[in-house]
């Protein structure tokens, strides 16, 4: 008790003496910003509004590597990740996102700015238009896990009355929050700069983007909705009537054909002798890199830097003894085209069945579209010039194989006396973690730079949340779902010349099946797999559940692919036969594989809490939970 009144004494002396200074009680606080001293200036504003870009809602990036392995895309190679590999469903709250404090922070900012009457009118207007462009991507990234949620558009404040329920909001209609993405980015397009230099902040070109892309997901939901039926809800609030497609897939065509009639952006052809180089450039190169719309940034020695690289590199050229996490699939890998335009698995064997022999490994994949090399690092090919060495063991003659359980193990081979290495410094061992289990490392957002793969120095390559590829695959996919098969063919044809192909599509090789192939292969590992294949109706019938083999029909959408399968490598030890030092491969599954994926009807819509649904009764619960 002494104690405490001789605090309290010293406190009351030092106000005491505090107060004599008659200028005291005048002073600003040196150590917080006041509301009126950040509406006076436009460089404290843009502080506020950088957090609130920094804060923009994500599933998959280069900050969240391990979430490419929830589904067929890749395997995660990282003990504590094993179990994606082995939970047979998707818990229901998986990809649920209900932030609504965030959500008050922009409306807060709206209120102020809009209030604010010390700031010039043309930083005003530009910081109004950025703020109404992450609110309406927040309720894009709510609508697309949750489906309608409450549409709130200012700053709730209690009263303390003891009566909350006038805080209490309904869901809107899936179709609701849909239309207001939509007429939002309409609304404040010509209020941002139209400016393609500017890629870490809202500009005209981002407005576009991002309504297209959220027209044909509304328009997607619309047309294939009637595929599940159980997927709905009374209200709307789930499931968007069949009727509005046609009207979401032309506005998503118009706000695409806007954005491409401005010039501003181009698909990224720095290096047109090497397309497979070209296009995993095309995610590491910020120099006028006329294909990024929107990106996160990130800069060396700034705090603020990615370890997608140091996470993912091969091991074998790793700068520490870091790496190799996330392993490409053959399930994607074969989903590349031959580039005379067909569909194709990889012939490693004959039609007996026998092995067929290579004289290097990279043999097996020459022909096809050159976006393979340029997202996945393929057994024998090159990263920060070096070799990866990627091969499983020796395969001999009595078809065993000698092989060893740690990167580049040795042993002595039949008719030798010294140990060699007989398995690649890469693997595959398979349980072995950081080794390419699948026998594929990830390429893209791999940065070649010396020094991107050490832990004191890190990476600033940035992640891409929009870019040109990708609208011109919406205006694709729009003009297809409108009958317009030839400007479809067109559209995908840009894209696809970049990979290589010189036979060009017409209107009669455009169908659905082409459309989500063409995503598959050029979105990979960018955070569209899984709001495609929910938009369209096709997770559940895709990842069924089924423990069914590898299709041997890539090309076709509907195709079961719930388990990881790999290929691996093996060099053959033949001494004097001339299969001696070739190459065969062999189809695999890890052995951590040990369920197939089951996306459930009550996955398409993540689940709302029950603590939410318990402080606002007016929340009703998505369907199928």
């Amino acid at each position: 008790m002494k104690k405490i009144h001789y605090v309290s004494f010293l406190v009351l002396m030092w106000v005491g003496w505090s107060c004599n200074d008659q200028k005291f009680l005048d002073k600003d606080p040196t150590n917080i910003l006041t509301n009126d001293k950040v509406w006076q200036s436009p460089n404290l504003v843009l502080t506020v509004l950088v957090d609130l870009y920094d804060r923009y809602p994500e599933v998959q990036s280069t900050e969240k590597w391990v979430e490419y392995a929830n589904f067929d895309e890749a395997f995660a190679s990282s003990a504590g990740e094993y179990y994606r590999h082995k939970n047979q469903e998707y818990n229901y709250d998986w990809w649920n996102y209900w932030d609504y404090g965030y959500l008050r922070e922009m409306n807060l900012f709206i209120q102020k700015c809009t209030a604010a009457t010390q700031l010039d009118e043309a930083s005003k207007k530009r910081f109004l238009a950025e703020a109404r462009y992450l609110r309406a991507s927040f309720y894009f990234e709510e609508v697309k896990r949750m489906g309608g949620v409450p549409l709130i558009l200012e700053p709730l404040q209690y009263d303390f009355s003891g009566d909350p329920t006038y805080l209490q909001y309904a869901r809107s209609k899936e179709s609701e929050i849909y239309d207001f993405v939509i007429s939002e980015m309409e609304a404040i397009k010509n209020d941002l700069p139209s400016d393609p230099n500017i890629k870490s902040r809202a500009t005209k070109g981002l407005a576009l983007a991002t309504e297209a892309r959220a027209a044909l997901y509304a328009g997607s939901i619309a047309k294939y909705g009637v595929n599940t039926p159980q997927v709905a809800l009374p209200g709307g609030e789930v499931g968007i009537e069949a009727s509005k497609a046609t009207a979401y897939f032309q506005q998503s065509l118009k706000a695409s054909e806007e954005l491409i009639a401005l010039g501003q952006y181009a698909l990224y052809l720095k290096k047109p002798t090497d397309l497979s180089d070209n296009f995993a450039s095309l995610f590491t190169d910020k120099s006028n890199n006329a294909e990024a719309i929107f990106v996160k940034d990130f800069k060396l020695k700034s705090g603020k830097t990615t370890d997608w690289t140091i996470i993912n590199q091969p091991r074998s050229v790793a700068e520490e003894q870091q790496g190799g996490r996330l392993n490409p699939s053959l399930n994607l890998v074969q989903s590349f085209e031959k580039l005379d335009n067909t569909f194709a698995t990889y012939g490693y064997t004959d039609a007996s069945g026998a092995n067929r022999y290579f004289s290097n490994p990279l043999e097996l994949f020459a022909g096809r579209d050159a976006r393979l090399a340029g997202t996945v690092i393929l057994p024998g090919s090159q990263f920060k010039g070096k070799t990866v060495d990627i091969w499983a063991g020796y395969l001999l003659t009595n078809n065993t194989v000698i092989s060893g359980d740690n990167f580049g193990a040795r042993k002595v081979l039949p008719g030798k006396t010294i140990e060699e290495q007989v398995v690649g410094f890469d693997g595959p061992i398979d349980g072995l973690e950081f080794s390419a289990q699948t026998g594929f490392y990830v390429r893209k957002y791999q940065d070649p730079t010396v020094g991107s793969g050490q832990l004191g120095t890190r990476s600033e390559v940035w992640w891409i949340r929009y870019r040109y590829a990708e609208v011109i695959l919406n205006a694709a996919e729009a003009a297809f779902e409108l009958g317009q098969n030839a400007k479809a063919a067109g559209y995908l044809n840009q894209v696809r010349k970049r990979a290589g192909f010189t036979k060009d599509l017409v209107s009669a090789d455009i169908t659905f099946d082409r459309i989500v192939h063409e995503r598959k292969v050029e979105l990979a590992f960018e955070n569209h797999i899984l709001w495609d294949m929910k938009r369209w109706r096709l997770a559940h019938v895709v990842w069924n559940g089924n423990a069914t083999d590898l299709t041997t029909q890539p090309g076709v959408a509907t195709e079961t692919s719930t388990r990881i399968f790999g290929l691996w490598p093996y060099k053959v030890y033949a001494p004097g036969t001339e299969q001696n030092g070739k190459w065969i491969f062999r189809k695999i599954i890890p052995s951590n594989v040990t369920n197939p994926h089951r996306f459930r009807l009550g996955n398409y819509y993540s689940l709302i809490s029950e603590e939410i649904r318990s402080n606002n009764p007016k929340i009703v619960k998505n369907p199928n939970q």
